[in-house]
């Protein structure tokens, strides 16, 4: 599987965000985004996954599921963490297994992140961290090849945060692909890396090449 950007361009709120941003990045792989805030980071996330419109450029997947669109073999893991506060930890992951298309038996996925003691606890009782750490449960519940994870360590304490990085490893050596925004490191070497500009996307490390290229 390769998911491939070429000079995408992005345009929000009346200005330019980004333009001339290109990167490939296939099966087993890692890309995190970088850049000051206002450079489009999560703008580029929901770009992919068809949240926000493409003012430029394009987008495809090789090797996926011809009948499926990217969004349909993505998970997006956003800012708002989108649970139901009436619910129980358990209810709000079968819902989401459930729409996903995962498996509705949501144990497992919740031991994984550390909230099987919790699963009867209504949602609204749940720390930060715990309902970061709810949403994380869905990429086990639903599994879909490439992960679009926005700010993923945001809330979470550090053995969370190594629980997410075990986990993203994982996928990765299952053959399949992170695309990571954030303002802090990950642990996952060998990713490549793109740093947005507001201006002009540069991108940095083992394989870069101007204007955000990543080949």
């Amino acid at each position: 599987m390769r998911l491939s950007a070429v000079e995408l361009a992005c345009h929000r709120g009346g200005r330019d965000v980004f333009a001339g941003v290109s990167f490939t990045v296939a099966s087993g792989e890692a890309l995190i985004v970088s850049g000051r805030n206002g450079a489009g980071k999560s703008s580029l996330l929901r770009m992919v996954v068809g949240l926000v419109r493409l003012a430029g450029g394009r987008l495809t997947l090789e090797g996926g599921d011809a009948e499926l669109s990217i969004a349909e073999q993505a998970h997006y893991l956003g800012h708002q963490d989108a649970l139901k506060g009436s619910l129980s930890v358990a209810e709000n992951l079968h819902f989401w297994a459930g729409f996903l298309g995962g498996s509705t038996d949501v144990a497992g996925p919740l031991e994984v992140v550390g909230l099987g003691s919790v699963a009867r606890l209504p949602a609204a009782y749940l720390s930060a961290g715990q309902r970061r750490r709810l949403s994380i449960a869905r990429l086990v519940a639903a599994p879909r090849p490439i992960w679009l994870l926005d700010e993923p360590t945001s809330t979470l304490d550090a053995a969370a945060q190594e629980r997410l990085a075990a986990l993203m490893r994982a996928h990765l050596a299952e053959g399949g692909i992170v695309l990571a925004a954030t303002h802090g490191p990950l642990p996952l070497p060998g990713a490549q890396e793109l740093r947005l500009d507001p201006t002009i996307p540069t991108a940095v490390g083992d394989r870069s090449s101007d204007r955000g290229e990543r080949q």
